[in-house]
């Protein structure tokens, strides 16, 4: 639940409101004059590499007939790169 804090009482107590939203988790909209100016809220945080297994396997897998229609078109691809001439870039 987002709540509504007044930019002094949050200057005030700054220190108490970081740790709310460090510790907590909580959210805070700012406002000056009744007017929202600015929102408080805790970073989403990232995973772990030992998150990635059970992350993995809660995506959709390919069928068969989709993971050899993917191998194709990677082998056609990797085939018409190989006929691609390479050429510099920077050459004029």
């Amino acid at each position: 639940m987002v709540q509504t804090l007044t930019v002094t009482e949050m200057a005030r107590n700054f220190a108490e409101y970081i740790n709310r939203v460090s510790y907590r988790g909580d959210c805070f909209v700012l406002v000056r004059g009744n007017k929202p100016v600015a929102e408080l809220r805790p970073l989403p945080a990232g995973k772990q590499l030992s998150e990635l297994p059970s992350l993995l396997a809660t995506l959709p897998h390919l069928s068969p007939t989709e993971a050899t229609e993917l191998a194709d078109d990677l082998e056609t691809a990797r085939e018409e790169l190989a006929r691609t001439e390479v050429r510099d870039p920077w050459a004029s």
